[in-house]
């Protein structure tokens, strides 16, 4: 800038001009021996013609042979001070010019005055003091930092000192996540810490290996991936605020984590057999699960068919009981009568479901009327009936029916003993009648 103001002026710095060394005001005869680029160049002359300049430019001339008798000192003396002035305006100006800086969309400026925090200041244009009485630094709120752990840009990339972690139980396996995070307190990540980034990348790595080196193998590499994430996440926070860093922790994601590449085929056989040995539990569980509600339902069925039964052969054979007192008292007051109405009662209740037919033979008739179609439906009746009954009764129903039959038959039983009886008393009445 100031070469530009110079050549302005028409002064030309070159050491090729010809007239380095010449007298522009007539002083011919001293120069007239001397060649050009014999001696070096007249710069006392070089500057009195550059204040001459000057002179002329802001309209201070100086007297030719004036009545000043300092005329010609005096104007290079005024004009020396203004040509300083003029340079201390623009340098003052440069100056000034440098404390001025742009604040981007989503980032801080963060300004020190002799290395210590003066203010922040937000996007757009802003000044400050130049150096060296003020300083700024602009920091990036807003961008989404990453700290890879185990790797390097990308998954195949590993980094074996850092992805190999000894678990709780004594395995070691291979883990790769990423720390994604922002800044929330630019003046705290500029001053409280040096090597940020790095801090966070070591702070993320201690706290992976702390989370799992209390856990499981099996707990890290399956069901406890997404817990395992959050307890790192958690502990990097706490650290970071503990280091009063100033950044916020958005996301912990689990990349890849496996054991290490020397044992993986062994590795893949365990699971194999581990998942072998799950599926024939399933499916062990699956059979019993099918089997005992299955085995649980026979027997509480079996349970209330016998409690049924029980209930059904106690009341029977009360019944019965009760019954045959009756029948005995009732007996005992008029036996004949008694016993001619059990013996037609028997008879009806043994002809009245069979398809016999009673035919009187000492009538001496010789018309014999039998009433088939009656015979043939009542047939059909019993049939359809009967078919019925088995079709709506189970097989237990049925062992049922056959062993509700004993009490039946125990009845039977008592009527023929009753007519046997009857038969008895009825011979003895005749003996003692033909007596």
């Amino acid at each position: 800038m100031l070469v530009s103001l110079l050549k302005r002026f028409g002064v030309k710095l070159s050491l090729n001009d010809p007239r380095w060394g010449k007298n522009p005001e007539g002083d011919h005869k001293a120069q007239e021996g001397r060649r050009p680029g014999e001696g070096p160049p007249d710069l006392d002359q070089m500057w009195r013609d550059f204040n001459a300049r000057l002179n002329r430019l802001f309209g201070n001339r100086g007297n030719n042979g004036g009545g000043d008798s300092g005329g010609p000192y005096r104007s290079e003396g005024r004009g020396a001070g203004i040509t300083a002035s003029v340079i201390g305006f623009i340098v003052l100006l440069i100056w000034l010019a440098s404390g001025a800086f742009i604040v981007q969309e989503g980032q801080v400026g963060v300004v020190t005055t002799f290395g210590r925090l003066s203010h922040t200041t937000g996007a757009g244009f802003n000044w400050r003091w130049p150096a060296p009485i003020q300083a700024h630094e602009t920091v990036n709120v807003s961008q989404v930092r990453t700290a890879e752990i185990g790797y390097r840009d990308n998954v195949r990339n590993k980094q074996g000192a850092e992805s190999l972690m000894l678990t709780d139980d004594e395995n070691i396996i291979d883990i790769q996540f990423a720390v994604q995070y922002t800044l929330k307190d630019p003046v705290a990540w500029v001053f409280n810490n040096r090597d940020q980034d790095t801090t966070v990348h070591q702070v993320a790595e201690t706290a992976i290996r702390e989370v799992v080196g209390k856990s499981k193998m099996d707990f890290v590499l399956y069901e406890g991936r997404e817990k395992v994430a959050l307890d790192v996440h958690n502990m990097i926070q706490q650290i970071i605020d503990r280091y009063k860093l100033g950044a916020l922790i958005t996301n912990v994601t689990m990349q890849n984590v496996q054991p290490p590449e020397q044992v993986q085929s062994a590795f893949d056989d365990a699971v194999k057999a581990g998942q072998d040995r799950a599926r024939a539990r399933n499916e062990g569980e699956a059979y019993a699960n099918d089997v005992i509600p299955r085995a649980r339902g026979a027997a509480f069925r079996l349970l209330q068919d016998a409690e049924a039964y029980r209930s059904m052969v106690v009341e029977n054979a009360t019944g019965n009981a009760a019954r045959f007192n009756q029948v005995v008292t009732e007996y005992a007051k008029a036996p004949g009568v008694t016993r001619d109405r059990m013996y037609l009662d028997t008879m009806q209740s043994i002809f009245s479901s069979t398809s016999k037919v009673m035919v009187d033979a000492k009538s001496g008739s010789n018309l014999l009327y039998l009433p088939l179609d009656k015979l043939i439906a009542q047939v059909a009746a019993n049939d359809a009936a009967t078919g019925a009954s088995r079709s709506g009764a189970v097989q237990q129903s049925q062992n049922q029916q056959e062993q509700a039959a004993t009490p039946t038959q125990e009845v039977m039983q008592t009527i023929e003993q009753v007519r046997q009886r009857d038969s008895r008393s009825r011979d003895s009445s005749r003996d003692r009648e033909s007596r």
